[in-house]
């Protein structure tokens, strides 16, 4: 198997390793807000807590790993994330404060995770490789959400609430172990990697250059830069709110009963991590069949976006489980079709700068944790409506596929 495979196998469990730790407390924290006695705000107020560490290191995490190398930045950030994991039941009964904390702690670890292995990547997978390689990784996400979906409530179940955290928290210890021992932070520092591969790496890679320092103020008027963190910012709000608040709407919205929510809000997740791997190699196809890198990037975009945004608009005109569920599967299908789009983009326009261009898309993306999530439980208590919450996320869905067919582009910016 060549190297690079193994890196890229390893990084999908760091991925999962991120969500499952990140998910299992829209699950838990239905039984920690009755006894806690939390109402839909302070709920919301735990969910966002995360979103505020999760953004401070985002360019930082991007900044260490292409300067200095990504191995060691995802590496000792999963640890940390791992033992505020751990820490949570325990600052959850020491004090309101002290849980805040630790979920600001979390995410101050989990933030470096996206901008340190798009920085790998940039070094490791050659271009006709990485749509696919890098929509495989994201679906580490929606794995790492079904896991722990299905597996919480059990847990709960069966052991309380504290022992999902305990537990989960334990796997990074062991994903870390094999992560130290196989993973560089470019291909040329490995020591069994193959000269046939090591040359086809180089002679393909988007780049196999340390960063530069690169100028601010470059980077803050950079149209085709905005729109790719416009794009992750209106991604990432659909995808936040419903990773907080799917399974609380399907438990008191449709009525299901706490042992089959995970089931039910597996679903979706399940549904964008089939179509994430289809959506990656749709995108490779058509820049193989000769299609200009930008038509392919504003294509999959537009499917993505566009049909995500009309399936949650019409969610708030049913009311059956089985019809509902169909649309957010539907929606989640089409979103998975954005894997050529604006995730893959930043390679295009600063190859050198990867890791740093994702880790500001990043944070951008990161701002919906806070506000949607927050904002969604603002508006539940203020009107009772879970179809206000749908019709939110759909027009923030509709002006991200407008925003980046306009100013999205291809062309390298930055050198």
């Amino acid at each position: 198997m060549p190297t690079r495979f193994k890196m890229v196998g390893l990084t999908i469990l760091a991925v999962f390793i991120c969500y499952i730790d990140r998910v299992n407390i829209s699950i838990t924290i239905i039984p920690m807000a009755e006894q806690l006695g939390w109402d839909y705000e302070r709920i919301g107020f735990v969910s966002a807590s995360f979103f505020i560490g999760y953004i401070v290191t985002q360019i930082l995490g991007g900044y260490l790993s292409d300067k200095f190398g990504a191995k060691h930045v995802l590496g000792y950030g999963l640890i940390i994330w791992s033992i505020f994991t751990i820490l949570t039941p325990i600052a959850s009964y020491t004090g309101f404060i002290f849980l805040i904390l630790a979920r600001i702690g979390m995410g101050l670890g989990e933030g470096i995770t996206f901008p340190a292995w798009h920085s790998l990547y940039a070094r490791w997978v050659p271009l006709e490789e990485r749509a696919r390689s890098v929509g495989i990784t994201n679906s580490g996400l929606f794995l790492g959400t079904v896991f722990a979906l299905i597996t919480t409530p059990i847990i709960v179940l069966q052991l309380g609430w504290e022992w999902a955290f305990y537990l989960f928290g334990f796997v990074g210890f062991i994903w870390f172990f094999f992560w130290n021992r196989f993973v560089t932070s470019s291909p040329k520092e490995h020591r069994t990697i193959s000269e046939k591969e090591l040359k086809f790496i180089e002679a393909n890679a988007p780049t196999t250059e340390e960063a530069e320092n690169l100028p601010w103020r470059v980077l803050i008027t950079n149209k085709p830069l905005w729109a790719i963190a416009v794009a992750h910012f209106c991604s990432n709000y659909s995808l936040f709110v419903f990773l907080s608040w799917l399974p609380i709407f399907i438990n008191q919205g449709l009525g299901v009963d706490f042992a089959s929510v995970g089931y039910l809000a597996m679903l979706p997740h399940l549904t964008s991590f089939i179509f994430l791997n289809i959506g990656g190699f749709f995108g490779d196809f058509l820049l193989k069949i000769g299609l200009k890198t930008l038509t392919v990037r504003k294509l999959c975009n537009t499917i993505g976006f566009g049909g995500a945004g009309i399936c949650l608009s019409l969610i708030p005109s049913f009311d059956t489980i089985p019809s509902v569920m169909t649309l957010m599967c539907l929606g989640n299908a089409f979103g998975g079709m954005a894997a050529g789009g604006f995730i893959v983009n930043h390679a295009d326009i600063g190859p050198k700068y990867t890791g740093t261009l994702m880790g500001i898309t990043n944070m951008i993306g990161a701002i919906p944790g806070i506000i949607g999530v927050y904002l969604s439980g603002l508006i539940l208590n203020a009107t009772g409506s879970w179809g206000a919450v749908f019709y939110v996320v759909a027009g923030v869905s509709f002006f991200g596929m407008i925003f980046y067919l306009v100013f999205a582009s291809a062309e390298k910016q930055f050198d």
